[in-house]
């Protein structure tokens, strides 16, 4: 009987702190879900306006979003940043998922001005190997630069490449395979902009997807 007492004491006490620490965790998320969107926000918008300067224009990237399907960017529904002064769309920042990294996937923005001309272009994510592949990151490298102002001429411009393969863009010492990446993720943005300019350029929102 005392053992028997003992395990119902012992399962009840144990219940009782499951109950008490699963509320003291949805406590927790809750208080801590603004500051954590809030906190998302701040660094999207950091890396948004590292490409367009908040000077430059008079709208908040964050607001002026278009949504459409650009699977070939890797996205199915892709949110498209406008860039405006004067009700008139000056750049657009367009997100890209590149497949082709070494190590796996590479998430960067490509800024695109209304010239054609590319404004910037930043990774915002990757798993390239530290000391190689990781200088695509601005932090580490001031090559992701090397893409301002470069504009296409045509769709197949042999420009577009890495010196190794006969084009423009330095590639890294010991590592080809990540600056060709992200080389092929910024023509591809670019081939985008030219094929949807009109759309992409309108100052009138587009109906998103329901």
């Amino acid at each position: 009987m005392e053992l028997l007492t003992s395990l119902r004491k012992n399962t009840l006490g144990i219940s009782i702190f499951a109950i008490v620490t699963a509320g003291l965790i949805a406590i927790t998320q809750v208080s801590t879900k603004d500051q954590i969107l809030e906190n998302e926000r701040a660094q999207q918008a950091k890396a948004l306006y590292e490409i367009i300067s908040r000077d430059s224009i008079d709208n908040d990237l964050l607001e002026d979003v278009i949504h459409i399907e650009v699977p070939e960017l890797g996205y199915p529904l892709a949110k498209i940043y406008q860039a405006k002064r004067g009700n008139k769309v000056k750049a657009v920042i367009i997100p890209v998922i590149s497949p082709d990294g070494y190590s796996g996937d590479i998430t960067l923005i490509v800024g695109i001005n209304a010239d054609n001309s590319v404004a910037g272009v930043r990774v915002l994510s990757h798993k390239e190997t530290p000391g190689l592949g990781d200088k695509i990151d601005l932090r580490k490298s001031d090559w992701i630069l090397s893409f301002d102002d470069k504009s296409m001429t045509s769709s197949n411009d042999s420009s577009w490449a890495v010196k190794k393969d006969g084009g423009q863009f330095d590639q890294f010492t010991g590592a080809t395979i990540t600056p060709r990446a992200i080389v092929n993720a910024v023509s591809q943005a670019l081939r985008f902009f030219k094929l949807n300019r009109d759309l992409l350029l309108s100052p009138k929102p587009v109906k998103e997807a329901s």
